[in-house]
């Protein structure tokens, strides 16, 4: 049995990055018109999905959950916070520590 080529293994398609990638872009094309309705994009339908299943968690909290640092949701935060679904509150316990929690 003749080895496998090595240029053939680099090819994209034979690459499972690629196809992980390739249809994490067609589920966002698929929900971006459905998200609209609701003025919401992708990220932030992530983020209130978390919400809905946890209202009151932590900033710190929701990165986790979504495999992101907490800086980068700060912006995304801000906007649904602007949009009235969600108001992000200082802990008593400790004021370093933001948590969110849905509007009506």
């Amino acid at each position: 049995m003749p080895a496998p080529d090595p240029c053939t293994e680099l090819e994209l398609d034979h690459q499972l990055c690629f196809a992980l990638y390739s249809t994490s872009l067609m589920m966002t094309k698929v929900y971006k018109p459905l998200l609209k309705e609701l003025g919401l994009t992708y990220p932030q339908y992530l983020a209130m999905l978390v919400l809905w299943q946890e209202d009151g968690i932590t900033v710190g909290t929701l990165s986790k959950r979504l495999l992101t640092d907490p800086g980068s949701l700060t912006p995304l935060l801000k906007r649904l916070e602007s949009e009235q679904l969600l108001i992000r509150k200082r802990s008593h316990q400790d004021e370093r520590v933001v948590e969110l929690f849905l509007t009506q």
